[in-house]
């Protein structure tokens, strides 16, 4: 049980966290103004490295919380497979806001990437809350607000920050 609440907590960490920079880090390049190549880009590359620094740090954390609960060494086995487990959630979740904007001019990959990865979160917190048999709907409105705030600091700074 301990195991599967670890995966499931990666699964939803990995999601969230690139859903909510991805699409903030895009959205803000955009609004500034980048070429639609650069965009493109910079998400892709973002997605990888930050995914295997995610997948890093997971494993370093979840195995730091196994050894100090232990007070010894530990298998590196469930570690190692929710650091792999956070890599392909970050990974594959960070092409919903990248997709639109392979596919389209930044003008409408924008609204375009921001709708889908809100309500993806949105779906994301009713699907763990189901999970937890909590209300559903409130915990996907709750996700995608938190996680909408961020895309909009985003957007925000992107729409101030001068391009160099």
């Amino acid at each position: 049980m301990k195991t599967r609440a670890l995966y499931l907590r990666t699964i939803v960490f990995g999601i969230i966290d690139s859903l909510v920079s991805t699409v903030g880090l895009l959205a803000g390049i955009a609004v500034a103004g980048t070429p639609h190549m650069i965009i493109a880009l910079t998400g892709i590359i973002y997605a990888f490295v930050e995914a295997f620094s995610m997948a890093v740090g997971n494993f370093l954390s979840e195995e730091s919380a196994e050894e100090y609960t232990n007070r010894s060494d530990v298998a590196d086995g469930p570690s190692v497979f929710a650091a792999a487990i956070m890599f392909a959630s970050f990974v594959l979740s960070s092409f919903v806001p990248l997709i639109p904007y392979l596919l389209f001019s930044p003008h409408i990959a924008l609204p375009v990437s921001i709708t889908v990865s809100v309500l993806v979160l949105f779906v994301v917190g009713m699907i763990s809350a189901r999970l937890a048999n909590l209300p559903r709907i409130w915990r996907g409105a709750r996700m995608a607000l938190l996680g909408g705030s961020a895309i909009l600091i985003g957007v925000l700074i992107g729409a101030i920050a001068p391009v160099v």
